[in-house]
């Protein structure tokens, strides 16, 4: 018994897991209290002018359609003020942040009115109040509004403002209709500052917002119109609704659609009616002929649409002419423009033909043709007496034509491609100059493609006569035109290229003959065209090699453009490298040259090219005759002055008061110290300039005045005097030194010394050529 092992001993513990569970509903209760704190609602008072329909622990507080907190006492103001009923309302905790001044309360409850039921909801979930969170200083003391506030310009949408003379049947949430559709309502209305017209407030939703633009037009469509004559009556309602609760109904004309969007900022005009947003645009229009106009019933018409309305007609006290007012449709605002014209129509026969036939039927009324889109806006116009030309948008092709007489043509008068009219002359005036008649003519689109710029036009006006001993020959290109007079063109080539003016210009010849001339046409840019007109010459050594036959100006109107046709030389003459310039009168103090032109007039002048080359018919003419001096055969210097003094170019060198030579030209230095004049001497003179040989400028004259010598004027000649000139001379024999060589630089004297005036050496020239 004694080898049993001995048992071990431990002291008792005084912990049981009994302790536990009733830590964990220590913990769970701590937590529980801690949420119901921390989730606890936060108490405001809101005054209600009055408790009807409000209830403690029932009626709600709502926002966006979620119970946000609940009344949860109700008592009366009991203050000096008596403000109605305070209503404790217990608020989420999450809600605390948009608890401050700025927010706004009221009590939505059923409404019914003209303009609709609202608060329906409240029949069975009864009335509950609503908030509109705003900002400010925290508060737990608010104010409730009698009825729910404007729809919040930060809603998302288009919010815009009307002005009315008058509210009309109009309230608040009245619609707002496009096309018979609900797309907004009316927000809020208010007298303007000036109480002489009404704000409304008006809302688009979001989705239709783009449908208003910068010209939109609103009207009132509240009730019914109605517009009764002897051809019946006319009823218009926007929809039921606006018969009962007025309503806004809006529109952009089509020919608006594409306007910008528009700025909410500005105002709208709210037209009393559906007619007086459609109200035409009061212009005034001054008549000089206004037989047959009836005001109230002559319309003014576009293209045979009826654009506008004569109001009134009031003549003037010398009934030469008269003041109508017309009443246009706002479609045609944007043509109302500078450029405008009107003009009244009415029957006119005449060779040309018959015009105006419609107005035999209902009468004569006022034509309109719009300006150009995008001019300045005018309201008064001056009306033209007889019908303006094609306008130059309308399709086809328009010419100008030149021509030295108007013979028997007129307005409407034919134009003639073998016989088959393809056009008309729409206008003809005097030129600039009045030496030419200028005729606008119009080709149909279809026969646009027959005229190029191989086409000639001519005058085919009344009848030919043409004989000999052969006989008598009478030519007319058909009855209308010996008529009315017309015009005939043939185009050479059909396959030619076209004309990129927007305007081509054409001669108009005197006949057929004269057009068909042979020839080579070309072209000649120029920066003026004084003295030029068409029939001005081209010539070359003195012969008439050609003729302008017409002149306009470039599209970017920053040169002329002269159309010639080469009749001689043609192939030698149209190549690259030929110059043109303009030969005309030059009168000086030295001289005169091309005193001819003074009779004769300007003409061109050509240098055929020297060399061959490739075909060339447009050319830019030179501002002055070229130069020859490039080729000129001679010795060569260069002059050094401080000074040019009154030297050009072209001015003489003489020896001893002979002209040998010229300058040629003048520069600076390279470092604009000294004035570099380069002379040309005449090659039978060149030996006369030697290494030692001295230049003096002669321009002016000299004085040289003494007490007892007397005054002594010296002046190397008229010419020198009046144009300047360079002098030189050559010492004798022992100082002349060497010949000069090409380019060599010599000093120019202001002044000659006494020794070198009788420098007279003897100096062998070469003989004369």
């Amino acid at each position: 018994m004694t080898d049993l092992p001995l048992a071990k001993t431990r002291p008792a513990s005084n912990w049981s897991a009994i302790w536990v569970l009733p830590l964990i509903a220590l913990l769970i209760g701590g937590w529980l209290a801690w949420r119901a704190y921390s989730e606890a609602g936060i108490q405001i008072e809101v005054v209600f002018t009055s408790g009807e329909g409000i209830q403690a622990g029932k009626t709600e507080l709502i926002y966006k359609g979620m119970s946000v907190g609940k009344v949860v006492a109700l008592r009366l103001d009991r203050s000096d003020e008596a403000r109605g009923v305070i209503a404790t309302v217990e608020v989420d905790k999450e809600a605390e942040p948009h608890l401050v001044t700025g927010t706004r309360f009221w009590l939505v409850k059923p409404s019914v009115s003209l303009a609709g039921i609202t608060g329906l909801e409240t029949l069975v979930s009864g009335n509950y109040i609503t908030v509109a969170p705003g900002e400010g200083e925290p508060s737990r003391s608010f104010v409730a509004l009698p009825e729910a506030p404007p729809l919040s310009d930060s809603q998302p949408g288009l919010h815009l403002t009307l002005k009315a003379e008058r509210l009309g049947s109009l309230d608040k949430d009245s619609p707002v209709f496009y096309k018979q559709i609900q797309v907004g309502r009316v927000k809020s209305y208010e007298l303007a500052s000036d109480q002489s017209t009404v704000e409304v407030k008006v809302f688009i939703e979001p989705a239709y917002a783009s449908l208003v633009r910068k010209h939109t037009r609103f009207w009132n469509a509240s009730g019914i119109s109605v517009n009764a004559d002897l051809s019946g009556f006319k009823l218009r309602s926007e929809s039921l609704a606006s018969i009962v609760a007025g309503g806004i109904a809006f529109a952009t004309p089509e020919h608006r659609s594409d306007s910008p969007p528009t700025d909410p900022s500005k105002p709208f005009r709210l037209y009393e009616d559906f007619d007086a947003a459609q109200a035409g645009i009061r212009v005034m229009v001054r008549l000089t002929d206004f037989d047959g106009l009836q005001a109230g019933r002559t319309p003014v018409m576009y293209k045979g649409i009826q654009a506008g309305t004569l109001k009134t007609l009031k003549v003037e006290s010398d009934l030469t002419s008269a003041v109508a007012e017309l009443a246009m449709d706002p479609l045609a605002e944007d043509y109302l423009v500078d450029g405008t014209q009107f003009w009244v129509v009415k029957p006119s026969i005449s060779l040309a033909g018959i015009t105006g036939l419609e107005a035999l039927v209902k009468g004569n009324y006022i034509a309109i043709r719009p300006g150009d889109k995008g001019a300045p806006p005018v309201r008064e116009f001056e009306a033209r007496a007889k019908a303006p030309p094609l306008d130059l948008k309308a399709p086809g092709l328009h010419l100008v034509l030149f021509s030295d007489n108007l013979g028997s043509m007129e307005i409407g008068s034919p134009v003639l491609y073998r016989q088959v009219k393809v056009g008309s002359v729409q206008s003809f005036q005097l030129s600039r100059d009045n030496r030419q008649v200028v005729l606008g003519v119009h080709i149909e689109p279809e026969y646009v493609h027959l005229v190029n710029s191989s086409t000639h036009f001519w005058n085919a006006s009344g009848i030919t006569l043409s004989g000999g001993l052969s006989g008598i020959e009478v030519k007319s290109e058909s009855l209308q035109t010996l008529l009315a007079g017309g015009i005939a063109f043939e185009t050479r080539n059909l396959q030619a290229s076209r004309s990129k003016e927007r305007v081509p210009r054409f001669t108009l010849h005197a006949n057929r003959d004269a057009a068909m001339t042979t020839g080579t046409d070309i072209t000649i840019r120029l920066p003026r065209g004084d003295g030029l007109s068409a029939g001005t010459t081209i010539r070359y050594r003195g012969l008439e090699v050609g003729k302008v036959e017409q002149i306009g100006l470039s599209d970017d109107l920053q040169s002329v453009v002269l159309r010639a046709r080469l009749t001689q030389a043609q192939a030698q003459i149209a190549r690259a490298g030929t110059r043109f310039w303009v030969v005309k009168p030059q009168v000086s103090l030295t001289g005169a040259a091309n005193l001819e032109t003074l009779v004769s007039g300007q003409y061109l002048e050509v240098l055929p090219a020297e060399q061959p080359g490739a075909r060339q018919t447009e050319f830019e003419a030179l501002l002055n005759p070229p130069s020859q001096t490039a080729t000129e055969q001679g010795l060569r210097l260069t002059l050094s002055s401080a000074r040019r003094s009154s030297l050009k170019e072209g001015v003489p060198v003489t020896y001893r008061e002979v002209p040998v030579g010229k300058v040629l030209s003048y520069e600076l230095g390279a470092t604009a110290d000294r004035v570099l004049i380069h002379v040309l001497i005449e090659p039978r003179y060149a030996p006369l300039v030697r290494t030692g040989s001295r230049f003096w400028n002669t321009t002016g004259f000299g004085v040289d005045a003494g007490l007892f010598k007397g005054v002594k004027l010296r002046t190397e000649s008229l010419e020198t005097l009046i144009e300047g000139g360079v002098a030189f001379a050559t010492p004798d024999i022992a100082q002349m030194g060497s010949a000069a060589q090409p380019g060599q630089t010599f000093a120019l004297f202001d002044d000659p010394l006494p020794e070198w005036l009788n420098w007279a050496p003897k100096i062998a020239l070469e003989p004369k050529p």
